[in-house]
């Protein structure tokens, strides 16, 4: 199967462990962005995976092509050129301080870049395209490069999902919502956290208050037959988030595709929660892709997010078996010989 993912890769800047940015004398460097984040999954899990953006032509830009490339991420379509890559910083929260996020990425390649200087072919024989709410949000020429992404992608036949990932700190949801709306007429298959739907189109699930850390799942199934009927989306994933403090989560996640699948629930410490939901969107997409039925979609999805909060870093390193393993109920921890 082959997949094409499209977003903005980043150099990612964090402190060491558990300090606060105010304490950090020195910062870990690796890469990461949505998009990305689901190329390398769906890499490692034996996918073609390709993974289209612009970086610039310098030593930096060139990193962050090599850190695709180990993974066996094709890169053979991203654009070159630019002055600069787009930065984020993430601060590690513990017990009930948050983690926190800081964005430098204004006028950065790829939101810079233009949807004349991509090659569309590269959908020819491809058959799942996956963008985030992230890219179209990084300003008017990014929201142009995916609409003529997701155009193209239709054109070949190919199958379209999106992940909401509404982000504040980019644009408003007035934004969100008038540009969002546009692009869901190509979009096959819809993936949303408890707030999403919410902050993009104004659907809320009833009896819920994510940031205490209640969730009523039942009311998740007419959020999913709402985003169902308005935009003709075949499917529609949620991820269920019940949050006990920044170190300790409740995880799981619904499928809905008319009927509803809820899957089962793990209760996780976390390590790294970043990319926790690119890793459920690439686990859901390989899952289709091999023509697992719903219920066993959403399983491989959450249990290759589950493990994704344990690894540090944008990327889940985790291969198809130990996916399956923790889906089949092998969670206990246990040393493998």
């Amino acid at each position: 199967m082959k997949v094409i993912t499209l977003g903005e890769l980043m150099l990612r800047l964090a402190p060491e462990g558990y300090l606060r940015f105010v304490q950090a004398d020195k910062f870990n460097v690796t890469f990461g962005g949505g998009e990305a984040n689901v190329a390398v999954s769906l890499a490692n899990f034996g996918c073609d995976s390709s993974f289209v953006t612009k970086l610039p032509a310098h030593e930096i830009g060139q990193a962050a092509v090599n850190g695709l490339r180990q993974y066996g991420v094709d890169t053979s379509h991203i654009v070159r050129g630019g002055e600069r890559i787009g930065i984020y910083f993430v601060e590690k929260g513990a017990s009930q301080r948050a983690s926190k996020v800081l964005y430098d990425r204004a006028n950065s390649a790829f939101a810079l870049s233009h949807q004349e200087e991509y090659d569309w072919s590269i959908f020819e024989g491809a058959d799942w395209f996956h963008f985030t709410g992230i890219t179209p949000a990084l300003g008017k020429d990014a929201a142009e490069v995916v609409l003529a992404a997701c155009k193209a992608a239709k054109e070949y036949g190919v199958t379209v999902s999106c992940d909401l990932n509404y982000r504040q700190k980019l644009w408003t949801r007035e934004e969100a919502r008038k540009t969002m709306t546009g692009l869901m007429q190509y979009v096959d298959v819809c993936i949303c956290n408890e707030d999403d739907a919410a902050d993009v189109f104004g659907i809320k699930a009833k009896n819920t208050d994510s940031s205490a850390g209640k969730l009523d799942k039942a009311a998740y199934v007419s959020v999913a037959e709402e985003l169902k009927k308005t935009f003709g989306f075949k499917k529609v994933a949620i991820t269920l988030r019940t949050s006990i403090s920044a170190n300790d989560n409740l995880w799981a996640g619904m499928l809905y595709d008319g009927e509803a699948h809820f899957s089962r629930e793990y209760a996780m410490h976390i390590v790294d929660r970043v990319g926790g939901g690119d890793s459920f969107s690439a686990g859901l997409i390989y899952a289709l892709t091999k023509g697992e039925k719903a219920q066993d979609a959403v399983e491989f999805a959450v249990a290759a997010s589950c493990l994704k909060h344990s690894i540090e870093g944008d990327y889940n390193h985790v291969s198809v078996e130990e996916v399956k393993r923790l889906a089949g109920g092998q969670g206990s921890g246990r040393v493998q010989r």
